[in-house]
């Protein structure tokens, strides 16, 4: 498989070499209400395809136990990505301009063994041209439908476990959220007892990119 994170440079080589086989995906989504399609309509990657979170990376009509945006189901997952031009053999170059919402496609597709990765920076750090409007409409693309693999994958009961063998689990949201300062769009404020916090924004540096591997580890490591 490809590296997770990638940049523009690997990027262009590989869209020269099998530009149908390379998807980008826009999957901008805001904490705070912004529309991530009308941000996308803004402005875009040459190309690129619009990624609805809501709709085609989280499960609907399912119980409250279920938690927010749980995974979907696998077949609608599946048509989801067939609908947007992901087939079997498409590497997908996901993007987002936080640099939080486009991994969760990456770590989906890669859990299912497909090709992706998280375009380093994002939109900030992409420096060629912009496109306006709407999303191109890509040949509808065979994606077939796998179910989740257990063994990526944890209920709240191994949590609890986890948490009292002595190992960390993280919450990887902002500070003021991990307290309960601030709930926004969580149903309870407040977090899992036991957990740390470890932001997903403390793994970027001022330029928007990926913090080296040897701060990662630094910072990873203070939180177990």
């Amino acid at each position: 498989m490809i590296p997770p994170v990638v940049d523009a440079t690997f990027l262009a080589e590989r869209a020269a070499v099998s530009p149908a086989e390379v998807v980008l995906a826009d999957v901008r989504w805001y904490l705070d209400g912004r529309d991530g399609r009308a941000a996308f309509e803004a402005a875009h990657l040459p190309g690129a395809v619009f990624v609805d979170l809501e709709r085609d990376l989280a499960g609907h009509d399912l119980p409250v136990t279920e938690g927010r945006h749980p995974l979907p189901e696998p077949a609608n997952f599946a048509a989801a990505m067939g609908a947007l031009g992901i087939g079997y053999h498409s590497v997908v170059v996901a993007y987002d301009d936080t640099g939080l919402t486009a991994a969760r496609l990456v770590v989906m597709l890669r859990m299912l063994g497909r090709d992706a990765a998280v375009l380093d920076g994002g939109l900030g750090g992409w420096t060629g041209p912009l496109e306006t409007g709407r999303s191109p409409v890509r040949p509808h693309a065979t994606f077939t439908a796998a179910p989740w693999p257990a063994d990526r994958l944890a209920d709240a009961d191994e949590v609890v476990a986890h948490i009292a063998a002595g190992g960390a689990v993280l919450d990887a949201r902002a500070p003021e959220r991990f307290r309960g300062a601030q709930a926004m769009i969580d149903p309870r404020p407040g977090h899992v007892p036991g957990a740390r916090n470890a932001p997903w924004a403390a793994v970027l540096g001022d330029d928007g990119l990926l913090r080296p591997v040897g701060e990662l580890r630094t910072h990873f490591a203070a939180s177990g």
